[in-house]
This record gives structure tokens, sequence and C-alpha cells, in this order.
């Protein structure tokens, strides 16, 4: 089951981070797991999704993209990436 990780800063905090753990997991679920991440995500909240799922982190930036969401930063270290995206 992914993990997902909410800042419990302040909630009038701006930028709070939402951090979701799908490595191992495949399609569908990362997808699904950072969409429900962004609905949970106020204007200005950063999701940083960490996976393992090649086709995902395709899926992901255009799916955000598509929504009109900001990416900030991919990276990938040794299979496992990483996509930032600010809401």
């Amino acid at each position: 089951m992914p993990e997902i990780r909410v800042d419990v800063r302040d909630p009038s905090c701006p930028n709070k981070e939402i951090r979701i753990d799908v490595c191992g997991e495949n399609c569908p679920v990362p997808l699904v797991e950072t969409r429900k991440a962004l609905r949970k995500a106020a204007e200005g909240d950063i999701v940083t999704v960490i996976g393992t799922h090649a086709a995902s982190k395709e899926e992901i930036p255009m799916a955000a993209q598509a929504l009109g969401l900001e990416i900030l930063d991919i990276q990938e270290t040794e299979g496992v990436w990483t996509i930032r995206i600010q809401r």
C-alpha cells in the first residue's frame, strides 16, 4: 500500500509538502495516488511523488500539466524517481 505523508505544519502556512511513496507500485496506483494528493493539496502546496514504475514517471507529469499545474522537478537515481508538482 502506498505511503502518503502530509506536512503537519500550521494549515495557514503556505507551500506545505505532501509526500507520496509509491515505490514498487504499478499503474494505475502511482497516478491514482498522485491525483488523490493533488485534490487534498491547497494552492501553493507541493506534492512530491517517489516511485519506481517507469511509465508512471512519464504519465504523472503529463496528467499534472493537463490540470494546469507546474512540474518543479523530476529526478531519477538508480531507478527511483522523484517528481515535485506545485498545486
